[in-house]
């Protein structure tokens, strides 16, 4: 019927692609707007507020490359850069580059919310960068994302990348992944095992006599210097000097960023804000940099979010917001970041479709958490150009609230949080929480209600299309999703996912769902461009072909009606067409 899945994301994402970069950065308010080049005037006009993230006393590195490629990306003789990124760059305007940047780094001593002292200076240093950017300097939207990359695994994991690099390009965000910790260089499965002749000369512990990481905080300065004010080659090319830098960085990487923002960034100045997702402990908030803490449902119920550091109010420099629902590691981020693995480290992650699965449940929550993460990225552009707070939110309900019990209705789903349409007019129980070996009390879980759970809560595919819309539509009233939620590759992959699982239960016959395959892969690249009349329109051909074509099996029929509706309401909605259901 079709390729297999793995083949088939690979082929997936060199086809899909931004097909406009839009102007500024949009925002759930719709605050920024302005020329496509630069953060542009603000919601009464007046001009963004200039940054004082100077980096005055971080010492600027030397930056070589960018690095060249002797092999072919997947080669064997790994002459290209670890997780070279499979998504069609080219066509959406933007570029891959690797730089080494070296220089000598400080040695600090930072515990708790204590501004951090320095033990010691010189230690020479090598490391990489990696930028994903716009080629040309008029889609550059002035913003850089920084980013930690995760070691958890024993090498480089650029998490945020996986989640939210639609929405990055799509907005001309430029994206530089930092390789700041050990691990990631000198494990057995670290940069340097996996190619010597290309990373053999990176180095981030003096040889091997500091193997305690304290040096990577001043690397991540040092790494953000070279692109803010770079005192040789820079690593942006022809783009301008960013507007502002935003540090982010995922689960123990965000950890990190936490001692950084308490400890390091009040000596370093170098960011205008930082993005914790997935973690972060206690935080200072008598600092004048911004700091947005996401976390999934999975991340409270587990523990990765201390207890204190979720009792943390909002305050002028801190929101924390908290998705129901959603895990630690998902369904997202396992399928786009599994074939990349798959080729340079040898095999899939844990919880990728079509491996055995080892959790007590389904893994992999389904929630699209990553819509919430673009809006937090916009939000806090918004937060430091003009001072607009972005929105509180509410938690997820636990009991006692100082606790790690999340209180869930008779389904299973966990109540509270940001609700996003997936969890408030559910079609599968997803939870942040599972059991099993490895990294599945991370992953999360996702189990298909019943044929009877769905016909009760939702009689008629008018009645679920209503809620789902509705929910939608109010976490983007709300600030919670961004205002181009619907050029979002997960609204189509969650019905291609619906449709090939009944297939392969034999619920769909193999040529009809080639059928309806068809029309949602056409359907899907008019939508990530942005033309939903057109999309609705390929969408209803997908109606009208399952209502014909879907015999014997009124449930399994009903469970495509039900996703294909839903979103041309959706896209109706926005599109000013009135959908009579």
């Amino acid at each position: 019927m079709s390729l297999p899945l793995h083949d088939r994301q690979r082929a997936r994402r060199r086809l899909v692609r931004p097909a406009v970069l839009v102007a500024g950065v949009a925002l759930a308010g719709g605050a920024l707007s302005g020329p496509a080049y630069a953060v542009g005037p603000g919601p009464q006009g007046q001009a963004p507020i200039p940054s004082t993230a100077t980096g005055a006393s971080v010492a600027a590195p030397t930056v070589s490359g960018p690095v060249a490629n002797t092999t072919p990306v997947g080669d064997p003789g790994h002459g290209y850069p670890f997780l070279a990124t499979d998504v069609d760059l080219a066509s959406a305007g933007y570029v891959e580059q690797e730089f080494f940047i070296s220089g000598q780094a400080t040695r600090y001593a930072q515990t708790g919310t204590n501004t951090a002292t320095v033990t010691s200076t010189g230690h020479p240093y090598q490391t990489r960068i990696v930028v994903r950017r716009p080629v040309d300097a008029k889609a550059f939207n002035g913003v850089v994302i920084a980013e930690w990359t995760n070691v958890s695994n024993q090498w480089d994991q650029e998490v945020d990348w996986f989640q939210t690099h639609e929405h990055l390009m799509r907005e001309g965000y430029a994206w530089v992944g930092v390789s700041a910790q050990r691990a990631g260089l000198h494990s057995a499965t670290g940069l340097k095992a996996w190619s010597p002749t290309r990373y053999g000369s990176l180095d981030v512990t003096v040889g091997g006599t500091i193997n305690d990481d304290t040096l990577s905080y001043d690397i991540f300065s040092q790494a953000v210097k070279a692109v803010r004010s770079p005192a040789g080659l820079d690593p942006l090319g022809t783009l301008s000097a960013p507007q502002y830098v935003i540090a982010t960085g995922h689960s123990q990487s965000a950890g990190r960023l936490a001692n950084y923002y308490n400890g390091i960034l009040p000596l370093s100045n170098i960011l205008d804000a930082v993005v914790l997702h997935g973690g972060g402990g206690v935080l200072r908030t008598d600092l004048a940099r911004p700091v947005f803490r996401i976390n999934s449902e999975g991340d409270v119920a587990s523990g990765i979010l201390s207890v204190a550091a979720r009792q943390q109010p909002d305050s002028p420099v801190l929101r924390a917001w908290e998705v129901a629902g959603a895990s630690h590691g998902d369904w997202k981020l396992i399928t786009d970041y599994g074939p990349l693995r798959k080729r340079d480290i040898g095999t899939y992650p844990g919880g990728y479709p079509g491996e055995p699965q080892t959790c007590a449940l389904p893994s992999l929550s389904r929630i699209p958490q990553h819509m919430v993460q673009n809006a937090v990225y916009d939000h806090t552009v918004n937060w430091v150009a003009y001072g607009i707070q972005p929105p509180s939110a509410p938690k997820i309900t636990t009991d006692p609230a100082a606790s790690t019990n999340v209180v869930r209705d008779s389904y299973g789903l966990s109540l509270g949080g940001i609700r996003l349409a997936q969890h408030e007019a559910a079609v599968r129980v997803n939870s942040g929480s599972n059991t099993g070996p490895g990294f599945c009390f991370l992953d999360g879980s996702s189990l298909p209600l019943t044929d009877a759970q769905l016909a009760t809560l939702y009689p008629t595919v008018g009645s679920y299309a209503t809620e789902f819309v509705s929910a939608t539509q109010a976490a983007a009233a709300a600030g919670y999703i961004p205002r181009d939620y619907l050029r979002d590759p997960a609204w189509y992959s969650d019905l291609r996912e619906l449709i090939e699982e009944y297939a392969a239960n034999d619920r769909i016959a193999g040529h009809v769902a080639a059928s309806l395959l068809d029309r949602l892969d056409r359907a899907e690249r008019l939508g990530l461009s942005g033309s939903e009349s057109r999309t609705a329109g390929y969408l209803q051909h997908l109606v009208d072909r399952a209502l014909n074509q879907i015999k014997g099996d009124a449930a399994a029929r009903d469970a495509v009606l039900r996703s294909a509706t839903a979103l041309i309401a959706l896209l109706n909605a926005a599109d000013g067409t009135v959908n009579d259901g």
